[in-house]
């Protein structure tokens, strides 16, 4: 993000992950290659059901995140492994949501214990790649209580994460970083939740409908800043909605 040096606001650096950080090998102003490692995927550590080593792995990638400058990793991403066809399953623990929460929040606490942020992923029902940004999942609440939300639930009760990436899919005719119910009735009413939410890259249709849902972070968020200030001016966007999401960028 873009520093503000009068307010004495820096900037922060987000990088993807999950098995890991991800960062070129080529860096601008370095005279070496840089590598990352590749630590073990998430279902593979999910197959161990060791939450103490899993933590150990975090605080490992933790480390490596701070080390290389990063403040926030883009991990871990914790959807259920729903459709074997999947394209990221790999990079989700279980189909089973105890499992899931348990390992994400003892990864969570892990790169957490090395001062950088972890942002579990993606929030929720992102359980296929194909036609990700525009499927619509029709889930019973019962369904979406006790199997989709109920890891990022354990996730977000027993690790807090710095920030939630909200997901492409829609839920029953919502885009999920549109839907204020879940992403302010549930999170943040009912789980208590106080980090940060974040969209992932260019998502849903509405970025207004985003901000005023809780999305306090849009990304990649060049151009949706433009859309912002002539929403305000419109009288489309509440300047509360821009002020309370601001001030928990400055909290974080």
């Amino acid at each position: 993000t873009y520093a503000v040096p009068r307010l004495g606001i820096p900037n922060t650096v987000l990088t993807d992950g999950p098995a890991g950080i991800k960062i070129d090998t080529i860096q601008n102003n370095v005279d070496h290659p840089t590598y990352e490692t590749a630590f073990p995927s998430a279902t593979t550590l999910a197959a161990w059901w060791n939450k103490e080593w899993d933590q150990k792995v975090g605080a490992a990638i933790g480390n490596e995140t701070l080390e290389y400058g990063s403040d926030m990793l883009l991990g871990p991403g914790m959807n259920i492994q729903r459709n074997p066809l999947a394209g990221r399953n790999f990079e989700y623990y279980s189909e089973d949501p105890f499992v899931s929460g348990e390992m994400a929040a003892a990864m969570v606490n892990g790169i957490q214990s090395k001062n950088v942020g972890a942002c579990i992923k993606h929030f929720a029902a992102n359980n296929i790649e194909t036609n990700r940004r525009t499927i619509n999942e029709l889930i019973s609440q019962r369904a979406l209580r006790e199997i989709y939300l109920r890891g990022f639930q354990i996730a977000v009760q027993k690790s807090n994460p710095w920030m939630i990436m909200t997901s492409y899919n829609k839920i029953n005719g919502y885009f999920t970083a549109e839907d204020k119910a879940l992403l302010q009735n549930i999170l943040r009413d009912e789980w208590k939740y106080k980090g940060v939410v974040v969209t992932d890259w260019v998502s849903g249709q509405d970025f207004v409908a985003q901000m005023r849902a809780g999305n306090e972070l849009l990304m990649p968020g060049n151009y949706q800043a433009k859309i912002f200030i002539s929403a305000v001016k419109r009288g489309l966007l509440d300047e509360a909605v821009l002020d309370k999401n601001v001030e928990k960028i400055l909290e974080y």
